[in-house]
């Protein structure tokens, strides 16, 4: 088995992407590293399904997602280095809640992990935005979050 880990990181994250010139390149290799050992780094024999360190970790109890979600915090502080905006640390750091909190299940837990890519999703977050890629919204095709607006109605006493 060879372990070419910058083929694997073209052909997982599509690397052609039109960075700016400003971004720091190393750094972005280095997220695309930590996300492909973290989530793809070994393919399951007779699938087309890669799993990385992250369901093995977290197959220890409670203790290996806590490692885990550790680990993949790594990717949303070296964003925030990068500039990347608030709303999309906040969706990355949901993403993480949702795989510790998901790999913490007994016993689906594991699987969950496996399926639940979110260091691979977290660091196309970050491509999506330092790129300019972001997809707007379905509906209204923007890619800002709609205000919310809340109406107090006085009562007639």
């Amino acid at each position: 088995m060879s372990w070419d880990l910058e083929a694997r990181l073209d052909e997982t994250f599509d690397g052609d992407r039109n960075l700016p010139d400003s971004i720091d390149e190393a750094a972005v290799d280095r997220l695309k590293a930590v996300a492909y050992v973290m989530d793809e780094s070994v393919r399951v024999p007779g699938t087309e399904l890669r799993v990385g360190l992250d369901p093995l970790v977290s197959a220890v109890p409670v203790v290996g997602d806590v490692i885990s979600g550790g680990l993949s915090l790594y990717i949303v502080v070296e964003s925030a280095y990068l500039g990347v905006s608030y709303a999309t640390l906040a969706r990355m750091l949901v993403n993480i809640a949702i795989d510790v909190g998901g790999g913490a299940l007994p016993f689906v837990g594991t699987v969950f992990d496996a399926f639940w890519k979110s260091n691979v999703r977290n660091v196309e977050l970050l491509l999506d935005e330092l790129s300019g890629t972001d997809q707007p919204d379905s509906v209204t095709g923007s890619t800002e979050p709609d205000p919310v607006v809340i109406e107090v109605e006085e009562s007639a006493d």
